[in-house]
């Protein structure tokens, strides 16, 4: 409920911020107008000298005007370049590479900077407008708008292989301290021991337990998809190049995260699971004639990853939406006078820090409760009488 009324509070300063600043540039526009009309000579034409003044006021404004809704979605959807900075006038871009094949059946392979400002690069474009807007198209002889097949390296793929690398540089770097270690060493301070305590905590908290006996099946992939999200997590909301991609806020990546825990719960999944799916413990009437519970739980089998698909996906991008909406006031405000923007501009920079915070946690939350939820799907299709047992006597040697 409290992510709901967020991504509500959200979607509506989205909307309304640049209400507040069109309300303030037409006010600014009318005052231009009448100083300019009062300074007209008696002889002079008036509506003449009042559009001059207009049309030499109107691009002033534009370039003034801040657009909250493009800031907050150039952010949040992915792109064809990786903006850094922007120095004065001109945008510090990194040109990722575009690879398309198009309708004639031909690879293409280029920078995406010839693409750039709506430019055109051998039949290729991004659209601005329409069905595929953001995204890479072509047109038919026929004049006919399609999209080719996109396996280009956008901004969320190339955050996926700058946080793969740090995840790896980590964990590597800290199996090389374990290497060479005796059962009797001492433990490990700094960074290795962080991530020993977490790993443990993660194992006896979350994968032992619902897990069950076959947990060291499944442990490296849980303890992969937890790290892998925490990582992910955090890069996102370091705004400082090579950080800052919303990686988990795309909605692709988080599918592709459902769909391994799909994979092992179903694949692994034991006989007792799928009977009770096509013929649960159940009145003998709701199976036959009318399948009405095996179909319920053929249901469920698809919308256990959707609701993890959904679940991370959402909060990610209404978390990176929040904060980015909450900067954007303090610019927003910025023509409503020194008091307006003064109190706006303290109480976006105290909401932000808030939101900044709340994030870090989110983004381990996050990680967490993905993982406990896998395990507990893929422990439900290891279910036994002999499974019951044997967890319970695991559970019993981790406490004693």
């Amino acid at each position: 409920m409290n992510r709901l009324v967020g991504i509500l509070f959200a979607l509506v300063l989205m909307y309304t911020c640049p209400a507040w600043g069109q309300e303030s540039i037409d006010y600014a526009q009318s005052e231009a107008v009448a100083a300019v009309a009062a300074e007209v000579p008696e002889h002079a034409e008036p509506m003449t000298e009042a559009q001059e003044a207009i049309a030499e006021a109107e691009p002033l404004v534009e370039e003034q005007e801040l657009n909250v809704k493009e800031v907050v979605l150039g952010h949040i959807t992915d792109s064809y370049e990786w903006h850094i900075c922007t120095v004065g006038e001109h945008h510090v871009t990194i040109p990722l590479l575009v690879i398309v094949r198009s309708q004639s059946g031909e690879w293409h392979c280029f920078s995406s900077s010839h693409l750039h400002a709506g430019h055109e690069y051998e039949g290729f474009r991004i659209a601005d407008e329409g069905e595929y807007a953001g995204k890479i198209v072509e047109q038919t002889a026929e004049g006919e708008v399609v999209r080719p097949i996109d396996l280009s390296i956008t901004k969320t793929v190339a955050g996926l292989f700058v946080n793969c690398a740090v995840l790896l540089l980590i964990v590597l770097g800290v199996a090389r301290r374990y290497r060479n270690d005796q059962p009797d060493a001492k433990a490990k301070g700094g960074l290795a021991g962080v991530l020993e305590m977490v790993i443990d905590s993660v194992m006896e908290g979350i994968i032992i337990p619902c897990v069950g006996p076959n947990y060291r099946k499944f442990a490296p992939y849980l303890l992969t998809a937890f790290f892998f999200i925490f990582v992910n997590n955090l890069m996102g909301l370091i705004p400082i190049f090579p950080a800052g991609a919303n990686v988990t806020g795309n909605i692709s990546v988080t599918l592709v995260l459902a769909m391994a825990t799909f994979f092992a719960v179903n694949v692994f999944g034991t006989r007792d699971y799928w009977k009770e799916i096509f013929w649960p413990e159940v009145p003998t009437w709701l199976k036959v004639p009318i399948p009405i519970m095996p179909a319920i739980e053929f249901i469920g089998l698809f919308t256990k990853p959707f609701s993890l698909m959904i679940r991370l996906f959402a909060n990610i991008l209404a978390g990176h939406a929040i904060i980015l909406i909450l900067t954007c006031i303090v610019f927003a405000t910025a023509k409503m006078g020194a008091a307006v923007n003064g109190a706006m501009s303290a109480v976006s920079v105290v909401l932000s820090i808030f939101m900044n915070c709340l994030e870090v946690l989110v983004a381990f939350l996050q990680a967490f409760v993905f993982t406990m939820l896998s395990a507990v799907f893929i422990g439900a299709a290891q279910h036994s009488e002999e499974h019951e047992h044997e967890t319970k006597q695991i559970e019993n040697n981790i406490n004693n």
